[in-house]
């Protein structure tokens, strides 16, 4: 079973857009664009539910229900309890409300794992709790691959590790880690983990009951959806740590880490997400009864062969040139389709040329400063990276390859 491309793209008013016509798309991981779903049920929300919701009338009655299946439908296919889900205005700022947790509750001498692979939003927050006595131990990549490995995890951790934050995939380097394997090693040293998967989500939402964190986090504006943060905090983590709602709500635990209250039309619309997961299910096996987790996994499968095959002919395109370098593998199997490319030059320029090309990329430092300054990659440059997901149909590489043969 293969990826139907048309189908998929039927589902993106983005590509029947007549002001997008001829523009291929390559800063996906900046923000993807929105799936009609999505789209349908946010304009449904502001046309007919924008009142406060919850309350027996109507508008409102129905406002709460379509929030609550949003929890509900997607914590079912991120293999999780629906309390365990929370939704945020970002994950940078959920990963700072989770930061003021484990402060309140961690001991000076106590001491969290980082890595300098991370976006800055799973690894500021974290070292700011040095401040308050907390050891801060940095788990480095390999300057010349920015790969993380896990043997060296192993070596840093002891008694006093409450907590490991790593990403799933990195925004820059782009490798999958073994999310399994890094979470069993650090449970099995008594230390939570923390998991930043906004860079790996929008190639298939991951089971997260699965693979076993503790904290799965990433951002729906990249998963097809709107400008929202979702969150899963586990239960036995959720209830340890201490509550950053308003002090009526501690015993809820999709609210203890939410302060400000959420934006009910956008929770709302990530229902659209998991209409979009069956839709594509349905397409491509006919529906049926599968359960909801096994549907997600089949999708994440889909969405991730298309992937591999795409950017197997980015790989072999940019691999052996000698005028740029990639971070991170090259093997297609090995990463999600996020390309870094060092290229000598200012690559805001190179971007900015890409577009006099009809394709759309980005350039600078995507705040990942501290991987670019131990690849040795001057930050204040930055990389050009492309980035595309499942979507991305064979004209718009084409697109791309003929246009950086042009520009580079």
């Amino acid at each position: 079973m293969s990826l139907d491309l048309e189908f998929v793209r039927a589902q993106f008013p983005a590509f029947s857009e007549p002001s997008l016509q001829g523009q291929a798309f390559f800063e996906n991981a900046g923000g993807s664009y929105a799936c009609k779903q999505v789209i349908d049920r946010l304009t449904r929300f502001y046309t007919q539910r924008k009142v406060q919701p919850y309350a027996d009338y109507d508008a409102s009655r129905l406002g709460g229900l379509e929030m609550d299946e949003a929890r509900d439908r997607m914590a079912a296919i991120l293999g999780v309890d629906a309390d365990e889900l929370s939704f945020g205005p970002s994950t940078t700022q959920n990963v700072y409300v989770l930061a003021q947790a484990f402060a309140q509750m961690m001991k000076p001498g106590e001491a969290i794992i980082v890595t300098n692979q991370d976006h800055e939003a799973n690894t500021g927050p974290w070292r700011r709790l040095a401040e308050r006595g907390i050891e801060v131990r940095e788990w480095q990549v390999d300057p010349a691959t920015g790969h993380l490995d896990p043997a060296a995890l192993e070596g840093m951790l002891d008694e006093s590790v409450r907590l490991v934050c790593f990403p799933h995939c990195s925004n820059v380097v782009g490798e999958i880690n073994p999310v399994t394997e890094i979470t069993a090693l650090s449970h099995a040293a008594g230390a939570f983990v923390c998991v930043d998967g906004v860079s790996y989500a929008p190639h298939g939402f991951p089971d997260v009951g699965a693979l076993g964190p503790d904290i799965y986090m990433f951002s729906a504006y990249k998963t097809y959806g709107p400008h929202q943060g979702l969150m899963v905090v586990r239960r036995a983590l959720g209830e340890l740590l201490p509550n950053q709602g308003h002090y009526f709500n501690a015993g809820s635990l999709s609210k203890r880490f939410t302060p400000a209250g959420p934006d009910h039309a956008q929770v709302a619309a990530c229902a659209g997400m998991a209409d979009y997961v069956d839709a594509l299910f349905d397409h491509h096996t006919g529906g049926g009864e599968a359960q909801v987790s096994p549907r997600g996994q089949i999708v994440h499968d889909l969405m991730r062969d298309r992937e591999v095959v795409a950017l197997r002919r980015v790989m072999d395109a940019l691999k052996d040139r000698n005028d740029l370098r990639v971070l991170g593998p090259t093997d297609a199997t090995r990463r999600a389709p996020t390309v870094a490319l060092e290229v000598g030059r200012d690559p805001v320029a190179v971007a900015a040329a890409l577009a006099g090309h009809g394709v759309m990329a980005g350039g600078g430092d995507f705040y990942a400063v501290r991987v670019l300054e131990a690849m040795g990659v001057d930050p204040s440059r930055g990389v050009l990276r492309l980035s595309f997901t499942h979507y991305t149909n064979d004209a718009e590489i084409d697109q791309l390859l003929v246009a950086l043969d042009s520009v580079l």
